[in-house]
């Protein structure tokens, strides 16, 4: 609780001092427009007035980066308790530096492009709990309006977190396609249901809000990739039974999104709990997130869409693809299968990729770094552009990313990687 109550401090703190004007606005004074000497023109009070402007916002910048940096480290600490320090962390520890150093050329020119594109807006609130914020990648082509996706990035409910997002929102924005990202309270600062919370404000906010960033609310898409496919399918699951019901008070509706795209999930906890505790992310901990044993099948997609009450939401549900590498290791293609299997079964559209030989983080990290064609990529944007009649030709033909890490660092990469 005392976590809680100082993220939220912090939060309002950062809010109120969003909400500060950098500069007073004020006319300029006679002596600030007299003329500097005869013939050489006006002083203007406009250039200072930009530059006072520049340094408030970085200030701003600088101060909302060290309010999330204290928070993030606190919150390891705090996790570091529940997991303790044993040998089996520390190996998944020094594989995961290993990793983050092989792919580090193409991280630092993501990370430079997150930080200084003119395309990118960061932090943007929608919501008032701490991490209630998102991202945007917007095109650079502003003609029309622009097809969206809604995204909900992985992190094994623990590190989560909407920069994730960029290589692919990157990618997607490159094509025409506006990107959000949606940042969620991970655990232990929030459950799974306060995650689910979170993604359906955010999707709420995207649905309601995307048009005054050039997107078209006619023509969402949600995407989620490890755990948060499994965060968006529930969230999708859970708004299709309450609109089943009566009295539903949403700002959103499951029938303003065109599709949903579910990378690398899981979705049956019940199988995953032995499987994960196996893998370091203990029963106990995996517990704590998903609120208890009693919980599970609640937020279990596959087994919520078998159950015979939820029969009718299944019907409301938009058209589902699902995609994963048959070698993944962490969470087994298995698990999307079984769940193709369940919607199909109860009548909803779904359709499954499998690529054969992909782990875990191919899909999301090592193919899009690789450059070139990336079949995934590919799947997802025509599916987007196919839906509008009027789509550019250009759109349709996905231009070819260059390559941003060398070819040996990224086998070595597969090699090491702890996922």
């Amino acid at each position: 609780m005392q976590v809680e109550l100082a993220d939220r401090a912090a939060v309002q703190k950062s809010e109120v001092e969003d909400a500060t004007p950098s500069s007073p606005p004020a006319a300029a004074s006679a002596a600030e427009d007299a003329p500097l000497l005869p013939g050489r023109g006006v002083r203007r009070r406009a250039v200072s007035e930009r530059f006072r402007q520049r340094t408030g916002s970085f200030r701003r910048d600088v101060g909302r980066a060290a309010a999330e940096t204290f928070l993030l480290t606190r919150l390891t600490l705090i996790l570091l308790r529940y997991l303790g320090i044993g040998y089996r962390w520390i190996r998944q520890f020094l594989a995961l530096c290993c990793y983050t150093l092989l792919l580090m050329p193409g991280f630092i020119q993501v990370v430079y492009y997150y930080f200084f594109s003119s395309q990118v807006r960061r932090s943007v609130v929608y919501g008032e709990q701490p991490r209630n914020r998102l991202d945007l990648y917007i095109p650079t082509e502003n003609t029309g309006l622009k097809p969206v996706v809604a995204f909900v990035t992985g992190g094994a409910w623990i590190i989560g977190y909407k920069g994730w997002g960029a290589l692919l929102g990157r990618r997607l924005a490159e094509r025409g396609i506006l990107v959000a990202c949606i940042d969620y309270r991970n655990f232990p600062q929030g459950t799974i249901g306060d995650m689910v919370e979170d993604a359906s404000q955010g999707i709420a906010f995207v649905c309601n809000n995307i048009a005054s960033y050039g997107g078209d609310p006619e023509r969402i898409y949600l995407v989620g990739q490890s755990a948060g496919a499994h965060i968006a399918a529930c969230t999708l699951l859970n708004q299709a039974i309450k609109e089943c019901g009566e009295g539903d008070a949403s700002t959103w509706s499951v029938a303003q999104l065109k599709a949903y795209f579910g990378i690398s999930g899981g979705y049956n906890l019940l199988n995953l709990v032995d499987h994960f505790h196996r893998r370091g992310l203990y029963r106990s901990i995996f517990l704590s997130i998903m609120e208890g044993e009693e919980s599970m099948r609640k937020f279990s997609p596959q087994v919520v869409v078998k159950d015979s009450a939820a029969r009718s939401a299944v019907s409301l549900l938009p058209r589902i693809f699902l995609f994963h590498g048959t070698s993944d290791y962490s969470i087994p293609s298995a698990e999307s299968e079984a769940f193709i299997d369940a919607l199909q079964q109860h009548g909803a559209k779904a359709d499954l990729f499998l690529y054969e030989g992909k782990t875990h983080t191919d899909l999301f990290l090592q193919d899009p770094l690789r450059g070139g064609r990336d079949k995934m990529l590919e799947e997802i944007v025509a599916v987007i552009h196919n839906d509008d009649p009027n789509a550019s030709t250009q759109h349709l033909v996905v231009p070819v990313a260059r390559r941003l890490v060398p070819e040996f660092m990224l086998m070595l990469a597969g090699r090491v990687s702890p996922f």
